[in-house]
């Protein structure tokens, strides 16, 4: 594999776990909002996917943003009678948004986003080593 190859997997890694973090943030973000009216469902988490592509320049597969899906799991509810979105038996809907999954979440995507620099560091210094032996 060439140096240029690697280097462009690897940004295709970080863009991919770029916008896996910005989901992860507008979940955390929302997690505490309700509907705009009574009974309404309020903000729904969302779910990032990822797809495999063949980027027929480079000749190599690379990572992309897939669609974003809407987590189908229950909404949060809780027993609130005088808050403006409740429904007629007292209850809020809260998002379905669990801060303790998102924040693991948020860790593994960075820590694939590290990992996709690390990979880009070690190209760029063994550029810079091939290059220091081509001047000697």
């Amino acid at each position: 594999m060439d140096f240029l190859k690697s280097m462009q997997i690897a940004a295709s890694g970080l863009r991919a776990q770029t916008g896996r973090m910005q989901v992860i943030a507008e979940n955390v973000a929302n997690a505490d909002s309700t509907a705009q009216g009574p009974g309404g469902d309020p903000y729904r988490r969302k779910i990032p996917t990822f797809r495999s592509e063949v980027d027929r320049a480079l000749e190599a597969n690379t990572v992309t943003m897939g669609k974003v899906r809407q987590d189908p799991t229950d909404f949060r509810t809780k027993y609130e009678p005088g808050h403006p979105a409740a429904d007629r038996n007292g209850y809020v809907k809260y998002p379905n948004v669990n801060a303790v999954i998102e924040l693991n979440d948020m860790r593994e995507a960075q820590r694939s986003y590290e990992a996709n620099l690390n990979v880009i560091g070690a190209t760029r210094r063994m550029i810079q080593r091939t290059i220091d032996l081509l001047r000697a």
